[in-house]
C-alpha cells in the first residue's frame, strides 16, 4: 500500500446527517429498564422512549404524542383491557407497544372517530447479553420485523460485569474513527499499569480480513507493550479485534480457558453528539473478580482520555473540517468511510451488501 496523503471532508453535505438507516443501533442497557418503567434517548436527533413491560418485554416507540407533542415518555405505564400502554400525561391517549393508539378518554359514545387510526412510529429491538438494540428505517413509517438479523457478536457471557459510558461532543464519524485510532494510544492512554511512555513505541504489523459489515484483525498476541494482560492472563493469550457498522468495536482476550470481552457501542444522539457505552464481559477469570471495584474506574479513564481529544479536536473543528489522513494508521478510517458508502448504495440499488475491503498487512508505529 502507497504511503498516501489523502484531505477527508469531515463536514456532511447539506442536507445529509450522514448517519446510515436500516440498520441496527445501541438502543440501551438492558439494566436501564425496569419492568413497568421506561426511559427518553435521542436516537438519530429523534426522541425515542424505550420501555420494558411488566411481563418483561422491551420495545421502543417515538417519545412524541401526535396530539399535543407531549413527551409520551413523561407518562407512565398501566394496562388497557388486558394490553399494556403507555399513557400520555396531557390528554391520556394510550398507546400500545406496537405504536398503535388504544384509547382516548375524551371521546364520548356515538363518536365515530376510532383511535387506532393515531399512531406513533414504532421501533423493532432485540435485547441479548444485557444490550438493547433497536433497528431505525429510512422509512417513517415502517412496521413489522427488521428486515435484517441484529448484530451477532457472539459474547459468552449473559450479561457484563460493568458498563461504562460517555457523551462525546463528535459527529457519529469522527467519534467512531478517534476510537478505532491505532496508533494514539501511546500518547492519550500511557498509565504506567497500562501502556508506561518507558516501554517506547513499537512497530505493530497485523494482518486484517473483511469480516461481515466490518473487518478483523487476526487472532494474535497482543503487543509487548500490553502489561496489564500479561499480568492477568499469562503469556498465553491471544486478542482478536473487530469492527462492524454502524458503530460497534470488541475485542476478545482468551488464553484457552479465560476469556476477556470488551464491546464499545456507538449511538449518534443528533448530529453532533454521539453516546459510546463499553460493555466488559469476563468468563473464568478469578483475578479480575477481584479487581473488579476498581475496573470501571480504569475504563472510564480510557475513555475520558479519549473524551478530552475529542474536545480538542473540535477546538481545530471550529477553523477547519478537512483532516489530513495518511496510510497506514488511517487506512481504517478510510475503510469506515467505504463500508458506509456501499451500504447506502446498495440500499439505493436494492441490492445485497457487498463488503469492499480486502484482506491487508497494516503496518505502524505506537
Amino acid at each position: 500500500m502507497s504511503d498516501e496523503l489523502k484531505t477527508i471532508e469531515t463536514a456532511n453535505p447539506k442536507g445529509d446527517d450522514g448517519l446510515l438507516r436500516d440498520i441496527w443501533y445501541f438502543g440501551a442497557q438492558s439494566s436501564e429498564l425496569k419492568p413497568g418503567k421506561h426511559i427518553r434517548r435521542m436516537v438519530l436527533g429523534d426522541p425515542v422512549l424505550f420501555g420494558r413491560t411488566k411481563a418483561g418485554k422491551v420495545f421502543a416507540m417515538r417519545d412524541i404524542c401526535p396530539h399535543r407533542l407531549v413527551p409520551l415518555s413523561a407518562g407512565k405505564q398501566m394496562d388497557h383491557e388486558g394490553n399494556p400502554v403507555v399513557e400520555c400525561p396531557y390528554h391520556g391517549w394510550r398507546f400500545g407497544v406496537d405504536g398503535v393508539c388504544q384509547h382516548m378518554p375524551s371521546l364520548v359514545d356515538g363518536n365515530p372517530y376510532d383511535p387506532a387510526k393515531v399512531k406513533v412510529r414504532h421501533y423493532p429491538t432485540h435485547e441479548a447479553n444485557g444490550i438493547v438494540f433497536v433497528y431505525v428505517s429510512s422509512n417513517l413509517r415502517f412496521t413489522g420485523d427488521a428486515p435484517i438479523a441484529p448484530p451477532d457478536i457472539g459474547i459468552r457471557a449473559e450479561k457484563p460485569k460493568f458498563v461504562v459510558s460517555q457523551v462525546f461532543n463528535a459527529t457519529m464519524d469522527n467519534a467512531v474513527v478517534g476510537l478505532m485510532d491505532p496508533a494514539h494510544v501511546g500518547f492519550v492512554h500511557n498509565q504506567w499499569w497500562w501502556r508506561p511512555p518507558s516501554v517506547g513505541l513499537k512497530v505493530k504489523e497485523k494482518q486484517f480480513v473483511p469480516q461481515n459489515l466490518g473487518w478483523a484483525i487476526e487472532r494474535h498476541k497482543p503487543s509487548g507493550n500490553s502489561v496489564a494482560y500479561k499480568w492477568i492472563f499469562g503469556d498465553d493469550v491471544t486478542t482478536e479485534i473487530r469492527f462492524m457498522l454502524p458503530g460497534y468495536r470488541w475485542e476478545v482476550v482468551e488464553n484457552g480457558k479465560s476469556q476477556f470481552f470488551t464491546l464499545t457501542c456507538l449511538l449518534p444522539q443528533t448530529e453532533n453528539e454521539t453516546l459510546i457505552v463499553q460493555f466488559t464481559y469476563w468468563d473464568k477469570a478469578p483475578l479480575l473478580n477481584l479487581m473488579l471495584p476498581i475496573l470501571p474506574y480504569l475504563a472510564e479513564t480510557f475513555l475520558n482520555q479519549d473524551g478530552t481529544m475529542v474536545d480538542l479536536q473540535n477546538l481545530g473543528l471550529k477553523h477547519q473540517k478537512n483532516m489530513l489522513w495518511i496510510d497506514d494508521i488511517d487506512v481504517q478510517a478510510k475503510w469506515y468511510q467505504r463500508l458506509k458508502k456501499e451500504w447506502r448504495d446498495a440500499k439505493n440499488e436494492g441490492r445485497d451488501f457487498k463488503n469492499p475491503i480486502e484482506p491487508t498487512k497494516l503496518k505502524w508505529r505506537s
